[in-house]
C-alpha cells in the first residue's frame, strides 16, 4: 500500500532453539507465494536464466494514434487516421468492435465514447522517411484513462507530457515486461526430509519504493525436547506483510513477527511439554501463543515507542521510534509443524491464504484459509459495532470511521493511541489530527483469527499467500487452478532445465525436482483451469476481484491464462496482469508511481 521513513531496528534476542535458517528477504506491491509440501533431502536455489535486458528509451518525434473510452482501460491497434500534426478530434459512439485498422483490432473494457488523435509531429520534410522508420508501443496516461498507440521516430521526447497534458511513455516490449516479472523472483527448494519441499516467490512494486514486505524461516526443534522422539521437528514460517501509509511498518513486521511469535510458542511447548511422555501444548494454548506473538510486537510499535519518545523528549528520536506507528501494514503468518502436519494460517488485514488439493476426480479445490479482515465484511463490522457501541460510524463506506480499509493492522497507531497521547504527539513533534469522529479508541487492532488446517501431502497439497494485489484480480479458484496448469507444464519439462542453480543443474536437484512433480501435477490431461467451480459458495467475508469489473475482463479461461514461467508466483501474477493479453500486460507494469496505483 504506502510508505514513510526508514528506521535503524535493534535486533531481537533469538528463541532457544538450536538452529535458525536464514530469512530470506527481498528489498523491492503484488506479492505472491506458492508453498509445496512434500519429502526431500537438500536445500537448492533454483536461479532463472533470462536472456532479455530491460532497455527503456524515449523518443522525441511522435505519431501517436489512440482510442479513449470514458471507462477505465481501452486499448487500440492500427494505423494513424489523421495527419500529422492534426489536433485531437473527437467522434461519437457507444462501443467498440471490430478492427481498430488495417492489421489492427480494438478491445474496450468500458466503452462510453471514443476519439482518436494524433499528438507530436513528425517533420513535414521527412514525412516520407519517417514512414519507413520502426515504430514502437506507446502508452498515454490521463486521468483514469490508458491509451495505446505507436512512437516513431529516433529522438528524444522533449517533454513528459503532450500537448493536452497526457503523460506519454514508451510502452515495455513482451521481453521487457518478462524482465520486469522475473526480477524479483525466487524459488527455494527446501530438502529437509519432512515439510515443504518448495516455495515460490515474488514481488511486482506498484508503490515507489515497495511498501509490502515477506519473511521466511525454518526453526529446527530438537528431539531431545521430548517433542518429537524420532529426532524432532521442522517450524517452517512465512509471512506476507501488505504495508500502507508507508513502508517502515511491514520492514518491522519482516525484522520481527516471526521471532516474536516464535518466543511465543516456544514457552508455551517449554512449559506444557512432558518429556516422558511427549505431549504437545493444547491447539487452543498455541493460538494463544501466536496471538500473543502478534500483539506484543504491535504494543511495542505503538506503545512504547511512544514512551520512549517522552523519555527522550527528542524530535529526532521521534521521528525514527513513531515512523512504525504512524504508517501500518497487513499480516498474513503461515506457521507449519512439520511433526503434526498442522498448518496455521494468521490473517492481521486483507492479505489471503488459499489451499489447493487434488480430489479423488483428479480436479482440484481451493479452500480459503483466511478471511478478509475489512469493513466490507460484515462480520468484522459487526464486532466494531459491538465494540463501540453508540458510534453509527464506526465502520463508514467500509472502512474504519470513513478512512482506513482493513479492520485489523499493525501500526495505524492514529486508531489506536487515546485522545490525549494523539494530541500530545500533535502539538510536541508531529502527526496527523485525529478523525473528528473518534471516540473510543482503540478502533483497530493486531489481534490475527487464526485457522487450522491438516495438511495431505498425498492429496497435493499447496498453499498460495498473497496481498490483495493478487486476489482483486484473480478468484481463489482460478489461482489454483492456474497452479495446477503450471504443475501439468512443469511436468512435461526436462528435469535439468527446471532444477537448476545459477544455470548449472545437478543430479541431486535434478531428481528432486522429477520426484515432487511426479507426484504432484494432475492426471488430467488436456484441461483448462482442472479446479472444481462452486457457484453460489459464501465467500465469508472474501473480497471479489474487482480489477475484473475494472477492466470488462469476459475471455474465457482458455482465452486469458498463459503458462511462460517457471517460477510459480511470476506465472500467477503474469496471469493476474493479462496473461495471453500481452499488450495489456506491457501496458500495466509500463505505468510508473503514482499512476500504477490506479490499475494495478
Amino acid at each position: 500500500m504506502r510508505r514513510t521513513a526508514l528506521q535503524t531496528l535493534r535486533p531481537f534476542r533469538r528463541p532457544s532453539f538450536r538452529k535458525f535458517i536464514r530469512t530470506r528477504n527481498l528489498t523491492p506491491s503484488s506479492y505472491a507465494l506458492g508453498l509445496r509440501f512434500l519429502t526431500s533431502r537438500r536445500a537448492e536455489r533454483i536461479t532463472p536464466v533470462l536472456t532479455s535486458a530491460m532497455q527503456i528509451r524515449n523518443f522525441s518525434y511522435a505519431l501517436i494514434s489512440a482510442a479513449v473510452a470514458s471507462g477505465a482501460w481501452y486499448t487500440y491497434r492500427g494505423t494513424p487516421s489523421s495527419a500529422a500534426g492534426q489536433s485531437a478530434s473527437p467522434t461519437t459512439g457507444t462501443g467498440v468492435s471490430g478492427p481498430g485498422g488495417p492489421g489492427g483490432q480494438s478491445r474496450g473494457f468500458a466503452s462510453a465514447g471514443a476519439y482518436s488523435a494524433a499528438l507530436g509531429a513528425v517533420p513535414s520534410s521527412s514525412s516520407a522517411e519517417a514512414a519507413a522508420e520502426s515504430t514502437r508501443r506507446a502508452l498515454v496516461v490521463e486521468q483514469g484513462q490508458l491509451y495505446t498507440g505507436t512512437i516513431t521516430g529516433e529522438g528524444p521526447l522533449s517533454k513528459e507530457t503532450d500537448d493536452y497534458g497526457r503523460k506519454v511513455l514508451e510502452m515495455m516490449t513482451p521481453e521487457q515486461a518478462t524482465e520486469r516479472l522475473r526480477k524479483n523472483e525466487e524459488s527455494w527448494l527446501v530438502g529437509r526430509g519432512r515439510g515443504v519441499v518448495r516455495y515460490d516467490v515474488v514481488q511486482i512494486p506498484s508503490n515507489d519504493p515497495i511498501e509490502d514486505d515477506h519473511a521466511e524461516k525454518i526453526v529446527e526443534v530438537p528431539g531431545s525436547t521430548g517433542i518429537d522422539k524420532d529426532g524432532g521437528s521442522d517450524w517452517m514460517f512465512w509471512g506476507v506483510f501488505d504495508g500502507h501509509s508507508g513502508w517502515i511498518t511491514s520492514a518491522r513486521l519482516r525484522q520481527a513477527l516471526i521471532s516474536f511469535v516464535a518466543r511465543e510458542l516456544n514457552t508455551t511447548y517449554a512449559a506444557s511439554t512432558n518429556p516422558a511422555l511427549a505431549t504437545i501444548p493444547s491447539p487452543e494454548s498455541i493460538d494463544k501463543a501466536i496471538k500473543q506473538g502478534f500483539i506484543k510486537l504491535d504494543y511495542e510499535i505503538c506503545h512504547e515507542s511512544v514512551n520512549k519518545v517522552n523519555a527522550a523528549k527528542s524530535k529526532r528520536v521521534a521521528a525514527e521510534l513513531l515512523a512504525p506507528a504512524l504508517s501500518g501494514s497487513c499480516a498474513l503468518l503461515s506457521f507449519y509443524d512439520s511433526r503434526s502436519k498442522l498448518l496455521r494460517v494468521a490473517c492481521t488485514g486483507d492479505s489471503r491464504a488459499v489451499l489447493g488439493r487434488r480430489g479423488a476426480s483428479g480436479k482440484w479445490t481451493a479452500t480459503a484459509l483466511s478471511v478478509d479482515q475489512t469493513g466490507g465484511n460484515e462480520d468484522e463490522a459487526e464486532r466494531m459495532r459491538k465494540e463501540h457501541p453508540g458510534e453509527p460510524n464506526v465502520v463508514m463506506n467500509g472502512r474504519v470511521l470513513g478512512g482506513l480499509e482493513p479492520t485489523r493492522a499493525f501500526g495505524d497507531a492514529i486508531y489506536k493511541w487515546s485522545l490525549e497521547t494523539q494530541e500530545k504527539i500533535k502539538k510536541h513533534y508531529f502527526g496527523r489530527s485525529a478523525s473528528r469522529l473518534m471516540r473510543t479508541p482503540p478502533y483497530v487492532t493486531a489481534e490475527p483469527v487464526i485457522t487450522t488446517t491438516k495438511v495431505e501431502p498425498e492429496k497435493g497439497d499447496f498453499v498460495v499467500m498473497a496481498t490483495d494485489g493478487l486476489w482483486e484480480m484473480l478468484t481463489n479458484e482460478e489461482v489454483v487452478g492456474l497452479v495446477a496448469e503450471w504443475l501439468e507444464h512443469q511436468s512435461k519439462l526436462p528435469s535439468k532445465s527446471f532444477a537448476s542453480a545459477s544455470g548449472s543443474p545437478t543430479s541431486h536437484a535434478s531428481s528432486m525436482s522429477e520426484g515432487w512433480l511426479k507426484s504432484w501435477f494432475s492426471q488430467q490431461k488436456g484441461m483448462t483451469l482442472p479446479v472444481e467451480h462452486h457457484e453460489g459458495e459464501d465467500k465469508g467475508g472474501q473480497r471479489a476481484p474487482i480489477r475484473q469489473q475494472q477492466w470488462g475482463v469476459t475471455a474465457k479461461e482458455s482465452e486469458r491464462f498463459v503458462v511462460e514461467d517457471s517460477n510459480a508466483a511470476t506465472h500467477l501474477v503474469r496471469n493476474a496482469l493479462g496473461g495471453k493479453d500481452r499488450d495489456q500486460v506491457c501496458a500495466l507494469l509500463t505505468l510508473p508511481s503514482p499512476y500504477s496505483r490506479r490499475y494495478r
